[in-house]
C-alpha cells in the first residue's frame, strides 16, 4: 500500500521529525556519506556546515557564523538553531524534504548538550551513527586536502583546524553520552563503500520501522 498522506509541505510542521545523526570529528567523512545517502530514496541529508557556507556573508547571521568559524569555535546556540530551523522548514515548504516519507540525516548539529535539549521539540533521534576516528592526524591531513580540492577557506588554516578538534572533544563529544542508547559505531578509516555499507546496515531498519510500507 502506498503512502497517501498529503505532501509534507502542507499545514504545520509535524514535529518531532524522526532523524538520525551522522556524528564524528572534523574530516571523518560525515558530509561525503550524507551526500551519498541523500540520493537513496527515503533519506534527506542536512549539513549545518553547508548551510553556514551558503549564508550571505553580509547578513548579520553570516557575519556571526564566519567570525566564530574563523577561530574554530562554535557559533552561538541561538543563532545556530535559528539558521537550522529556517533552512529545514524552507526545504519542507519547497517539498524537497518530506518528513512523512524521508528519514532526516543531520550532520553537524547538535554540537553540544544545550543544542540537544533545544532540539528535543523538533527532532526524534532514532540513531546516532558515530564515525569513529582512530587517527586524528590522518583526519587533519584529509581536511588540508579538502581545503585545496574544494577551495574551502574554512579548512585552510591548520591552527584553526586543530582548535576545531579541541572544541569537538570539549563541547561536542558529550553528545554521544546524551544519545548513548542509540549510538552505533562506524570505522571512518575504511573505504567509502565499506562506510556506506555499514551505515546502511544501521539506517535501513530505522527507515523501515518509521516509514513502513506494505509493498
Amino acid at each position: 500500500m502506498t503512502n497517501s498522506a498529503k505532501p509534507a509541505s502542507s499545514g504545520k510542521p509535524a514535529y518531532p521529525y524522526p532523524c538520525a545523526l551522522v556524528f564524528g570529528v572534523p574530516g571523518a567523512g560525515k558530509g561525503t556519506q550524507g551526500e551519498i545517502l541523500t540520493k537513496v530514496p527515503g533519506f534527506f541529508h542536512l549539513s549545518s556546515g553547508v548551510i553556514f557556507r551558503k549564508l550571505d556573508a553580509q547578513s548579520e547571521e553570516g557575519k556571526i557564523v564566519r567570525e566564530y568559524s574563523a577561530r574554530g569555535d562554535l557559533a552561538p546556540d541561538d543563532v545556530t538553531i535559528k539558521i537550522f530551523l529556517n533552512w529545514l522548514e524552507s526545504q519542507r515548504a519547497a517539498d524537497r524534504f518530506r518528513p512523512r516519507e524521508q528519514l532526516l540525516l543531520l550532520d553537524g548539529i547538535p554540537r553540544n548538550i544545550h543544542q540537544c535539549e533545544i532540539l528535543e521539540k523538533y527532532i526524534d533521534v532514532k540513531l546516532l551513527l558515530h564515525f569513529v576516528c582512530y587517527d586524528e592526524e590522518a583526519m587533519i591531513a584529509r581536511i588540508r586536502r579538502r581545503a585545496v580540492l574544494e577551495n574551502r577557506t574554512d579548512d585552510a588554516n591548520e591552527s584553526v583546524t586543530r582548535k576545531r578538534f579541541e572544541v569537538y572533544h570539549k563541547a561536542t563529544a558529550p553528545v554521544l553520552d546524551y544519545y548513548k542508547d542509540v549510538v552505533q559505531e562506524v570505522d571512518c578509516a575504511k573505504i567509502q563503500a565499506d562506510v556506506l555499507s555499514q551505515s546502511l546496515d544501521y539506517l535501513v531498519p530505522i527507515l523501515k520501522e518509521n516509514f513502513p510500507r506494505d509493498c
